[in-house]
């Protein structure tokens, strides 16, 4: 079995919470929550791409 990467895990789990705020934003129709969670979730996994491409690991 693979070893787990777990700072790449807590940033893939955080990326997800973001989308699940903006459904959380939608249900509350808050133009601004979705705009704020959606700039977030895109925000950090950019980041998370940037530190992969960096780092050069593969999958």
């Amino acid at each position: 079995m693979k070893n787990v990467n777990i700072p790449a895990l807590l940033l893939a789990l955080l990326v997800v919470s973001m989308f699940i705020g903006v459904g959380f934003a939608i249900a509350l129709r808050s133009i601004w929550l979705i705009l704020l969670f959606i700039t977030l979730g895109f925000g950090i996994m950019g980041a998370g791409i940037a530190n992969k491409r960096k780092s050069g690991s593969q999958a």
